[in-house]
């Protein structure tokens, strides 16, 4: 078998904490599924006030990729439609948007000292316009990839305790889900982002199942699949150095 053939089906993962900075308790446990879980990135919050302390562990573990969780607002399924939990901007309003994204650009920079290894949103806001325009245009402007925009990354949100209208799915986020998933992975690079959680200690929708989503992250049985497997842990840092979209994903081998 040629190297070429070999890499070409080479499969890497990279295992994206979402929310890092908006408690203690899911920094702890986006902390603790890194150190003894399978996470390899981050994205943070910058706008909750335990974005410092967040910043300060980042800052100390230079294995941990850290990128930037955009937070323009919370919204939730009644039975009348998405209603707001809190808006930050009115994502009609290009201007406005683009204002708040800056300003949250900014605050990452003042807390890490640099620019994201990548960029995603709270609630996938960044995936409709005005905001994925914009967005876009940062993106470019900072040399950073944007999930589900970024050549040769596939995202994965299917690791994710509820449905579409808000219904738990304890199944979706238990270890056998969590191999299962492992084991359908496709060649190339793919973002399987999660939300661990060491504490249920802020008013959520998704509240007790981020303990869940950590246990499962550092289950001893998930790390063998893994390994047995051949699956490369890998992070938006190593993608960004390395170049994402290359036409042949050798580095992947190295990562």
């Amino acid at each position: 078998m040629s190297a070429t053939s070999h890499s070409e089906r080479q499969r890497a993962l990279i295992v994206n904490g979402d929310d890092f900075g908006r408690t203690p308790g899911v920094n702890r446990g986006i902390i603790q599924a890194h150190q003894s879980g399978i996470l390899t990135s981050a994205s943070i919050m910058v706008r909750w006030p335990a974005s410092g302390e967040a910043a300060a562990y980042a800052l100390g573990c230079p294995d941990l990729s850290l990128g930037i969780h955009l937070d323009l607002g919370e919204w939730y399924l009644a039975e009348d439609g998405w209603q707001p939990v809190y808006e930050v901007a009115d994502l009609s309003d290009h201007d406005a948007v683009r204002a708040e994204i800056a300003n949250q650009l900014g605050r990452f920079h003042k807390l890490m000292d640099r620019t994201p290894t990548h960029i995603d949103s709270h609630q996938h806001v960044h995936r409709v316009d005005p905001t994925a325009s914009i967005v876009a245009e940062f993106a470019r402007r900072l040399g950073c990839p944007v999930r589900q925009a970024a050549p040769g990354v596939t995202y994965c949100g299917d690791f994710y305790g509820q449905a579409a209208d808000g219904s738990p799915l304890p199944e979706a986020i238990n270890p056998a889900r969590l191999i299962g998933l492992l084991r359908d992975l496709g060649p190339g690079i793919t973002e399987l982002a999660c939300h661990p959680g060491a504490d249920d200690d802020f008013d959520s929708a998704y509240g007790a199942e981020r303990c869940t989503e950590l246990m499962s992250l550092c289950d001893p049985s998930v790390r063998t699949e893994i390994e047995r497997s051949g699956i490369v842990l890998t992070s938006y840092h190593k993608v960004r150095s390395a170049g994402v979209g290359k036409s042949s994903p050798t580095w992947v081998l190295n990562a």
